[in-house]
């Protein structure tokens, strides 16, 4: 009866604060986006276990207004760091040669990040977008949304006292605008093109003097293709992300309904979090899953009908135009012989217990020049050349409206629909599935329309280098005919249309983990697609070699349920041991006298390691022997040996999944690396037959806690990078993997059957119930039970209903 009573009291209050009366909606003006906003908004938060809020409002404007506040309660200190990035105010509070956390753009020091976002500021870039009609900008429910995270994140800094020691009592932690969250979300989508380049944008100087240079300094001044490349390839988005992500079609299901497990990499600390959530407006949307902070709408997430993930795609969502200069003045260049001024954009950063900082940044019809001897691309700027970025994601705030329609898709279908109509996601596929057995995967991004054929007219001669190498065009900005066109179904000009993007529909599995769409499927491979996209028939990552085979053997298998979604995820089955580690334990016995010669040049006894690799299980178990030094020697021999030497067997495109294999024992460097981690671990005071989570842990509240899975060179599903700390016993922190892991299907019931787990926790506060909760179940191997269904939130233990309100 008492759990009955409770049922209807909360029930009456969460459709109490849904049917409350809200102001009329209106126009937001420039000054109206600038104000913070307050008031007049009023949402319902039920908690349930591990601190999960399901935001229960009338509409989108109320909806927001509560998952702002909420987010505020977990993360306000990470959120209004972020907001200080975005306003370019970091030199100001924090001093200009500090670094951010890079979670909003590459900067490596305040003073270039205050530089970039200022400059975005000044221009009115995220206000020019804001008011553009949808669907080129933010429809009228996004931006209520926005509106409504800001007042909700306020009203929360209003009544609430701040906790958490990283920014209480700071001046800096102030109430935020709308405009403020739209910049937030344009932050996240130019993260693979200006935001990755901000240092090159904002440190880009014209030459200067007249003097003949050197051949020295001609040579210096060089483009250089290979290290383009390189830098490129750690630029997407900042090498730090990468992703899991299958769905299963009712083919290979027990109830023939579709199957989705989603396991995005992302960083554990900094304002690249997720964080959980439930969403709901009654009869209008209803949808749970993970937001990224500061964004008021599901980012990963399923429904009562459907699920989808995403992981970071091969696709290079920029392009670089080389100038032809005016002679005699390089910020003039030429198109078809008609010479174009640069506009200068002058940017003042205030400076704590400083002088203000004014510097000029310079701009082109293509986009901002990029030059800096320091930045993140090799392109110099001399008297006769200089490169500029064209990053179509910087026309793009479409990226909410894109989830927004995920959250309110009933199908596969709607979920493609959304992503044609609104054609958001900045640098991401798409995976899903959905409840009538449909799987889905699509890499339908927002790129540059740079063609194969438009590059082999258009490719300058550093272009016909990077272009073929890493799909990135460096076309010749003096022609006219080079400009990169329009696709007729392409929402902006200048961009691919939707019917050109590598998509695969209800295939028995469709998987990707970050390399290119053409073995989604290994049975029904994707091809015709630009090289921009990625590459056909070039070998694979580990990773996605080793997650292919186990989700082509699950389908082959079949009557799959969301518990083989949950034994997947932590299988934690290191395809780099199965196919190394014996071979090297056989090298290992045969050393001659046991011994192997360090980077030292001294002798090392390995004998007790062969015993140790051939007793390992190959699995990431925290409780697993023989993992810890696997793993170390791994890492030593692929920076020793070059791929090509590291396998017998070369890879083949006609058997890309188990290949290249066997591997070559002979290298130069196999005998080093095995020495030096014996050395590396014995220095430490570490047994070579350690248990891994006895050295792979992070510290929580002053207590260890073990963490499973490995480092992407491993190609463990499971990923998970760590910072090498030997004195204080291995892998001390988790820098990036693992973060919202979601395992969802269907029974017909109405409710979806979810399994969710938030790896580093809802909240960054060292003093919140749910700082390290969901660390510790991580750690365990264990899973959170969706509560979906109002029965499943009305009967959780740990419920408590709070009712917001500005």
């Amino acid at each position: 009866m008492r759990t009955r009573l409770r049922q209807l009291v909360v029930t009456a209050v969460a459709l109490a604060t849904a049917s409350a009366a809200l102001p009329a909606a209106t126009a937001q003006s420039q000054d109206r986006q600038e104000r913070p906003a307050h008031g007049g908004l009023s949402a319902v938060v039920r908690y349930t276990e591990y601190g999960v809020p399901h935001v229960v409002a009338k509409d989108y404007a109320n909806l927001g207004f509560g998952t702002g506040w909420a987010q505020a309660a977990d993360q306000v200190c990470v959120l209004a760091d972020g907001f200080v990035t975005v306003r370019g105010e970091r030199s100001r509070v924090f001093g200009p040669d500090e670094a951010p956390d890079r979670s909003l753009s590459s900067a490596g020091e305040n003073l270039s990040s205050d530089l970039y976002f200022r400059g975005v500021r000044d221009a009115g870039t995220v206000q020019k977008l804001l008011d553009q009609p949808a669907p080129r900008g933010p429809s009228r429910q996004v931006k209520d949304l926005m509106r409504g995270w800001a007042a909700g994140y306020n009203a929360w800094l209003k009544q609430k006292r701040i906790s958490d020691p990283a920014c209480r009592g700071a001046a800096w932690v102030r109430p935020v605008t709308a405009l403020d969250v739209a910049t937030r979300l344009y932050a996240l989508s130019v993260l693979g093109g200006q935001g990755g380049t901000v240092d090159d944008i904002t440190a880009a100087r014209p030459p200067t003097g007249s003097a003949t240079p050197s051949a020295r300094t001609l040579a210096a001044r060089t483009p250089d293709a290979e290290g383009l490349v390189r830098a490129v390839r750690e630029l997407l988005p900042d090498g730090s992300m990468g992703s899991n992500a299958v769905a299963f079609d009712g083919s290979t299901t027990a109830n023939g309904r579709g199957l989705l497990l989603g396991n995005p990499h992302y960083p554990w600390h900094g304002g690249r979090r997720f964080w959980q959530s439930q969403q709901t407006i009654p009869g209008e949307l209803n949808v749970s899953g993970g937001s990224l902070l500061g964004t008021p709408t599901i980012s990963i997430g399923y429904n009562a009908q459907v699920a989808w993930s995403h992981t970071v795609s091969t696709g290079v969502p920029f392009s670089i135009h080389q100038l032809a200069l005016v002679p005699g003045d390089p910020t003039a260049y030429l198109v078809d012989g008609t010479p174009e001024r640069m506009t200068e954009r002058t940017v003042t950063v205030a400076v704590k217990d400083g002088t203000p900082v004014t510097r000029s940044q310079w701009w082109t019809r293509y986009g901002p020049v990029l030059s800096s001897p320091d930045g993140e691309l090799p392109l110099p700027w001399t008297t006769t050349t200089a490169y500029a970025l064209n990053d179509p994601n910087a026309a793009n705030l479409r990226f909410a409206d894109t989830s927004l329609g995920f959250s309110k898709a009933r199908s596969t279908a709607d979920v493609l629909g959304s992503l044609t109509r609104n054609q958001g996601l900045p640098w991401v596929n798409t995976v899903a599935a959905d409840s009538s057995g449909h799987s889905l995967f699509s890499q339908s991004q927002v790129l540059p329309r740079v063609t194969n054929e438009l590059a082999t007219r258009c490719s300058t001669a550093l272009g016909k280098a990077t272009y073929p190498a890493a799909g990135v065009a460096v076309l010749d900005g003096s022609r006219g005919d080079c400009a990169l066109g329009s696709d007729a179904d392409a929402v902006q000009p200048g961009i691919f249309g939707p019917a050109r993007m590598p998509t695969l529909k209800d295939a028995p599995y469709a998987e990707n983990s970050n390399d290119s769409a053409w073995l989604a499927n290994a049975d029904r491979p994707l091809t015709g697609y630009e090289r921009i996209f990625g590459t056909v028939g070039t070998q694979r990552s580990m990773r996605t070699r080793g997650a292919i085979e186990d989700v082509a053997a699950m389908a082959e298998r079949g009557d799959l349920t969301v518990k083989d979604l949950q034994r997947q995820q932590f299988a934690n089955r290191v395809p780099a041991g199965d196919l190394a580690a014996d071979a090297t334990a056989r090298a290992c016995a045969a050393l001659p006298g046991g011994t192997a010669t360090g980077s030292d040049g001294k002798a090392v006894d390995v004998t007790e390691a062969c015993g140790v690799l051939k007793a390992w299980d190959h699995s990431m178990d925290t409780d697993s022997r023989g993992a810890l030094l696997f793993d170390r020697f791994w890492r030593k021999l692929t920076r020793a040996v070059p791929g090509a030497q590291l396998w017998k067997v070369p890879f083949s495109a006609a058997d890309p999944v188990r290949t290249p294999n066997t591997l070559n024992t002979d290298a130069p460097g196999f005998a080093r690396a095995l020495a030096d981690t014996v050395t590396e671990l014995r220095t430490a005071g570490i047994a070579l037959d350690a248990k891994l989570g006895a050295n792979q842990f992070v510290v929580r509240g002053g207590r260890r806690i073990p963490v499973p899975g490995g480092t992407e060179s491993l190609g463990v599903w499971n990923k998970i990078e760590s910072v090498w700390n030997a004195a204080a016993g291995g892998y001390t922190e988790v820098s990036t993997g693992s973060s919202h892991i979601q395992a969802v299907g269907w029974d017909g019931s109405g409710c979806p059957v979810a399994r969710t787990l938030l790896t580093y926790s809802q909240s960054s506060n060292p003093n919140s119930a749910h700082f390290a909760d969901q660390t510790r179940l991580f750690s365990r191997e264990k899973w959170v039970t969706s509560r979906f269904c109002e029965k499943d939130i009305h009967s959780s233990p740990a419920l408590k209903v709070v009712r917001v309100h500005g």
